[in-house]
């Protein structure tokens, strides 16, 4: 019989979208119409999750089977029903320790690697939706590094725009965004504004892993 290991979910919920995320694991986090599809979203992912625990080096907690347990539901806000989450659980407001921040840097590196893997082996021109929208490869990536800039500058650095062509500028971002993250923390905004170092980890690793399942999922212009 396989393992069923339980794994604590905050959901923040809006009339038209919900967010199911993994509270322990930054970047676990899955859309869907209701409450119960986006949890429902978020165990059918839990395999490709896995790699960024693997990339980090850290242990899932299961193997083919996961329980989820939803112990916070929060009333989501225009963020979230427009497509990103954005609501700050009580359990990202703990404080963190070195330990912990090493923990959350780790896995936020792991998502910007499987992001990068993924960009590098896709092509240029990307399926499209069934209306046919949704960016192409470059475009995706420009949008990405554009919002990585938004991001540095909630975490209270500064942020010139970068060419997303740039690895060197890009790498140097990322570095800088880490470090308040990997710091030990009271649980407070960081910088004073808006995001503890749990939410900025599950934020940033979730739009990194977003994108480059999106960019996976679709990479066959063909099918």
């Amino acid at each position: 019989m396989p393992k069923s290991t339980k794994v604590t979910v905050g959901v923040e919920v809006t009339p038209k979208k919900s967010f199911a995320s993994a509270l322990e694991w930054p970047g676990w986090t899955r859309a869907g119409k209701t409450p119960e599809a986006a949890v429902e979203a978020l165990a059918a992912y839990a395999p490709r999750y896995a790699e960024v625990a693997k990339r980090a080096k850290l242990a899932f907690p299961f193997d083919t089977t996961v329980e989820l347990d939803v112990v916070e539901e929060a009333e989501g806000n225009a963020t979230t029903a427009f497509g990103a989450p954005d609501v700050r659980f009580e359990a990202d407001l703990r404080r963190t320790t070195a330990k912990d921040g090493e923990r959350l840097a780790a896995i936020v590196v792991a998502s910007y690697a499987i992001l990068d893997a993924v960009v590098a082996k896709a092509p240029a021109t990307l399926r499209k939706g069934p209306r046919g929208g949704g960016r192409d490869r470059d475009k995706i990536v420009e949008h990405f590094v554009g919002s990585d800039g938004g991001y540095a500058r909630v975490l209270g650095l500064k942020s010139p725009e970068i060419d997303p062509r740039d690895r060197k500028a890009v790498a140097e971002l990322r570095k800088r965004m880490l470090e308040p993250i990997s710091a030990p923390s009271d649980g407070s905004p960081i910088a004073g504004k808006k995001w503890p170092a749990r939410y900025a980890a599950r934020r940033i690793a979730w739009h990194a892993l977003d994108h480059a399942w999106e960019i996976e999922d679709r990479g066959d212009p063909a099918e």
